[in-house]
């Protein structure tokens, strides 16, 4: 394949486009705080364009927020199955995975974290509870692959701290936007490198026997 179709594969599509455009929106000035025609205008077609595409701005929400819940379980399983089709030998190996997946949504995915955490209660309930139940399951793969490797570790800490890491790794909105003064922060894979250490070290501390 060259280079110029490869590039027209990858190339996100309009819808595509419009979310990302309204996850960012969103999350800098609130869903309230955004009109269709400006999410128009950031990708380049007039606000009635959007309708083309999505009945509403509460549309476009659902599928971010609805969205990232699936990529992230779908991802989790994947790595998973991989594992198993490898013949399962190295729990250690699948965390690293798992962790590391979950680093990248952390990292590339800003937005969407603070539109989970402001803007989750506007969705519609059937919606809403949709996302719960992806998030659980999300957990619950984790928590299997946590037990594989600490299996001294009850059930109910290996969840608690599954969330733990996820509330640690989750934190990434807080930090310094990537552009910002790369001389004075970690760039993206020493602050990847680091947000994995902390993960690896939150999950060894809960296995550790008490003092």
């Amino acid at each position: 394949m060259s280079t110029h179709a490869a590039a027209r594969v990858a190339a996100p599509t309009r819808r595509e486009q419009i979310l990302r455009e309204a996850a960012r929106l969103f999350a800098e000035r609130g869903f309230h705080g955004v009109g269709v025609d400006e999410i128009g205008a950031a990708v380049g077609i007039s606000g009635p364009g959007l309708y083309r595409h999505f009945p509403g701005k509460d549309a476009m929400l659902a599928e971010l927020l609805v969205g990232i819940s699936e990529r992230l379980l779908e991802g989790g399983r994947l790595r998973v199955s991989e594992d198993a089709a490898r013949g399962g030998g190295s729990p250690e190996a699948l965390l690293d995975a798992l962790i590391e997946g979950h680093i990248d949504f952390a990292l590339d995915d800003r937005p969407l974290i603070t539109l989970h955490d402001r803007e989750l209660d506007r969705l519609r309930d059937t919606d809403r509870k949709r996302v719960r139940r992806l998030q659980r399951e999300y957990v619950e793969v984790w928590v299997g692959v946590v037990r594989a490797l600490y299996p001294a570790l009850a059930e109910n800490e290996a969840r608690v701290t599954v969330h733990a890491v996820f509330g640690l790794l989750n934190s990434t909105p807080h930090l310094a936007r990537p552009e910002a003064r790369p001389d004075a922060r970690p760039g993206r894979e020493a602050t990847a490198a680091l947000l994995h250490r902390l993960a690896r070290g939150a999950f060894a501390a809960a296995a550790a026997e008490p003092a």
